[in-house]
């Protein structure tokens, strides 16, 4: 069985304090794009979890896929076992959620291959234990994340076309970026309902990431003197995206950012019902 892995982008991402836990407390709007990861899965006769992917450094036990495959085996002891084919086109640790696309992915995969017919509640509770962006995953389309993130309630899909990814080749952790947020002088004001109602897009961990890697500012630059409308960055980067009014355009910023060596990747958003198709309608 096999499916796509979709990678999202964050429009908005306020911080709003600490939780009890540790965790920050975060307001986003979370938009599924076109650029995806490709899963397969094939079960075994031997109870093993073999993980092979294009990139040999995520063949590893600590990959998400593997962990997720690992506790749905030792929860509910099914009869196979299984060998999880990944082919990674989703930039490693850059804003773009491919890692909790492909735990989102795995879970509802193996839900189905070893009939472990969990719910829906069941899949976002397993799914919240590994990581704040999984549960989004489960969903797609356009959504608010709130708490850490884990909360999930759908809205209305943004359908945006002519977004130009664009990553320096930056690694950039989750904590990392959090840790950068200057937390005394926090006075959180904006909320994702400025970008659903007025197309005003909005990252808090921006600032403290442009401060330590002054390049992802340079490259937002960039992005509007070529005319977009919008550029941000996304989640915790280092990825970024601008938003363009034409294809054209679009293109004239990506020739240049190709000429110095970043990472480019045109895409759009999607529905939630295109997400489904790409998740739930799966191929064999």
């Amino acid at each position: 069985m096999q499916a796509a892995s979709c990678a999202k982008i964050n429009l908005s991402l306020e911080v709003l304090g600490k939780l009890p836990d540790g965790y920050t407390r975060i307001e986003t709007l979370f938009a599924s794009i076109d650029l995806q990861d490709r899963l397969r899965f094939t079960l075994t006769k031997s109870q093993g979890i073999k993980l092979w992917s294009n990139l040999p450094q995520l063949n590893t036990k600590d990959n998400l896929i593997y962990k997720v495959a690992h506790y749905l085996q030792s929860r509910f002891n099914p009869d196979s076992g299984v060998e999880i084919e990944l082919i990674k086109d989703i930039p490693i640790a850059a804003g773009l959620g491919g890692g909790s696309s492909n735990a989102a992915v795995t879970l509802l995969i193996l839900n189905k291959l070893w009939s472990l017919h969990l719910s829906e509640e069941e899949l976002h509770n397993i799914a919240a234990t590994f990581g704040s962006d999984v549960n989004f995953f489960l969903m797609g389309g356009t959504a608010l994340g709130e708490e850490r993130g884990q909360q999930i309630t759908p809205v209305d899909d943004i359908l945006l076309e002519n977004l130009l990814l664009v990553n320096p080749h930056i690694a950039i952790s989750s904590f990392e970026a959090y840790q950068l947020v200057d937390h005394e002088a926090l006075e959180p004001s904006f909320s994702y309902l400025d970008a659903i109602q007025k197309g005003v897009y909005f990252n808090r961990l921006q600032q403290g990431i442009v401060k330590k890697y002054p390049v992802i500012g340079e490259l937002l630059g960039k992005m509007r003197e070529h005319g977009a409308s919008a550029a941000l960055m996304s989640g915790s980067g280092s990825t970024c995206f601008g938003i363009f009014n034409n294809k054209a355009a679009l293109e004239a910023c990506r020739d240049e950012f190709d000429d110095s060596g970043f990472w480019t990747q045109a895409t759009r958003t999607i529905s939630k019902e295109e997400y489904y198709k790409c998740t739930r309608n799966l191929s064999y």
